[in-house]
């Protein structure tokens, strides 16, 4: 699949192919291009693999245009939608490797059913803790 127009509207990147296909992804994945002023996303280049906004630093493949979850969902969303949230943090009180949680957020890894509902418990469980102050 080659891109070859992009805007973007409500928080999503939409993109259109080659072959006249309307693709998109949610901004959630992508921290600087979400935070970005409608001037400094407008400053890209398109080549042969990807998407690049090298004044932000970031880059969107093709590919990631054809992954099976554009829109993050359970602890992915909670995670990037509340970045006050220190995974890490949450993911020592679970004994979880930190390296498997980051997965886990950016879509990498799909934790099973339990784990999910062990990450977002613990999540509930800090919010809890933090009322209670």
């Amino acid at each position: 699949m080659i891109i070859t127009k992009i805007w973007f509207d409500n928080d999503r990147l939409y993109g259109m192919t080659d072959d006249g296909k309307t693709v998109w992804q949610s901004l959630l994945w992508y921290k600087r291009l979400n935070a970005a002023t409608d001037e400094q996303r407008m400053d890209y280049e398109i080549d042969d693999e990807g998407i690049h906004w090298y004044a932000l630093d970031e880059d969107v493949s093709f590919e990631s245009f054809e992954y099976d979850d554009p829109e993050p969902q359970g602890i992915s969303r909670v995670f990037l939608t509340h970045p006050e949230l220190n995974a890490s943090a949450v993911a020592r009180r679970l004994g979880i490797s930190q390296s498997l949680m980051a997965q886990y957020i950016n879509g990498v890894k799909k934790p099973s059913k339990e784990r999910e509902r062990l990450i977002l418990n613990e999540v509930k469980a800090i919010g809890k803790e933090l009322v209670a102050m």
